[in-house]
């Protein structure tokens, strides 16, 4: 059997083992609250706050769905046509082609021009995050953010792009199982690098001081078996005012996060709750699921992308001779940003499940549904929450359950009924 014939069967391998770590691991019998229920817990809601919020999400989605859909046109014109192919050619020709410079610094030339198109969008979403009063930033630190991420990708990009054009060239047949072993590896890195690298980029974290509340917080952690290194506080502030709190890390990096937003908005009470939830992914080891399915994932991608390199037609519309060759970067774009946008409706599904698993841990830590609810009218109406959104819009783009899906979850747990 050839090399495609094993990245076939590696790839059914892989499918395999995402589906067995998918069934095993995301709680797939949970059912939402009864729609019935929901629609009490939307009609006590402050009405003011509930059109307040929907008027936020209409007035992002142009820009929002815009961006989508401008990122999307780019990325297929540039990777399923020969444009993207000889911009990559003219960059590298003041570097003699050498294929490093064509992958990286073309690479880079077209994510660019994306991002450059879909610029004046984004700025677009900030002035209406800021006339909402959202956004805390200066056009100054807005850009600096933007800087910041650019550079973050640029880092993370040049590392993939040499890392695949350059094993493809040393393995021109096996390049797959290497670069599937690779790609695995680094979503698995990620997971302990980026808390500690990543995160520090674009905010300040300061250990909290000693209180009752990290007092009561560590002991949170401590009884649901989650060691955490420390409780740091990020001063979203200067970005934001939302409210949230998150646990970050696995294993030695592992740390509960809290805003110092929610920590100046909301009662100890509520910003318990906010972290239960945080703790229940921990406990429930979310983050080692989610990167196990990240690496598979990737790991499939890889498998995928060197079967597609034999589709000569597709190879001969992008303009490359070999999915090896660096004027394949456009062509490869375009794949991840289909199969994306493609995937993000199961990978939002699995999302909510999970979530919905975490408001659940934090309602049995905490005993306290009255609380929980309180806490997330605070957090829909402080963060502009759409409290039920449109169901095409919840079933393709969100992450967690609705508002409205909480609040009936925790009046239900109030009755006894979970």
């Amino acid at each position: 059997m050839g090399s495609r014939g094993w990245a076939a069967v590696t790839l059914g391998a892989l499918v395999v083992a995402l589906i067995v770590v998918a069934a095993v691991r995301v709680p797939w019998s949970a059912p939402p609250a009864p729609r019935a229920d929901q629609l009490a817990a939307l009609r006590d809601l402050p009405a003011d706050a509930v059109a307040r919020g929907r008027a936020f999400h209409a007035a992002l989605r142009p820009g929002s769905y815009g961006a989508l859909a401008l990122g999307l046109l780019v990325a297929l014109i540039l990777g399923l046509t020969p444009l993207g192919a000889r911009l990559v050619g003219l960059v590298g020709r003041p570097f003699g082609g050498n294929w490093v410079a064509e992958a990286v610094l073309g690479g880079f030339v077209l994510v660019g021009i994306g991002e450059v198109v879909t610029l004046p969008l984004g700025m677009w979403q900030e002035t209406i995050l800021r006339r909402y009063g959202l956004s805390t930033q200066t056009w100054g630190s807005w850009t600096l953010d933007l800087l910041k991420s650019y550079a973050v990708g640029a880092v993370i990009g040049a590392v993939v792009l040499l890392g695949f054009f350059g094993v493809t060239r040393l393995a021109p047949r096996w390049w797959w199982a290497f670069l599937a072993a690779g790609a695995a590896g680094l979503t698995v890195l990620m997971t302990f690098v980026f808390p500690v690298l990543v995160e520090p980029v674009f905010n300040k974290f300061t250990p909290m001081p000693d209180s009752p509340l990290r007092t009561n917080l560590m002991a949170m952690a401590s009884a649901d078996g989650v060691p955490v290194r420390d409780v740091l506080v990020a001063d979203a502030s200067r970005r934001t005012t939302a409210l949230n709190a998150y646990v970050s890390g696995f294993g030695p990096t592992r740390r509960i996060v809290v805003y110092d937003t929610l920590l100046r908005d909301a009662p100890s009470g509520e910003v318990e709750a906010v972290v239960a939830h945080e703790l229940g992914h921990a406990k429930d080891n979310d983050v080692l699921t989610g990167t196990a399915l990240g690496a598979l994932g990737a790991a499939a991608a890889v498998c995928v992308v060197f079967l597609l390199g034999s589709w000569t037609g597709l190879l001969r519309r992008a303009g490359a001779d070999s999915i090896g060759d660096p004027r394949a970067v456009g062509l490869l774009l375009a794949l991840a940003a289909v199969a994306g946008l493609v995937g993000a409706p199961l990978q939002n599904a699995v999302s909510r499940l999970i979530e919905a698993r975490a408001d659940a841990h934090a309602l049995a830590v905490t005993h306290d549904p009255s609380t929980v609810e309180v806490m997330e009218q605070r957090l829909a109406t402080t963060n502009l929450a759409d409290v039920d959104p449109p169901r095409w819009e919840y079933l393709m783009f969100a992450t967690h359950p609705s508002v409205v899906e909480r609040i009936a979850a925790a009046r239900a747990f109030a009755r006894g009924e979970r």
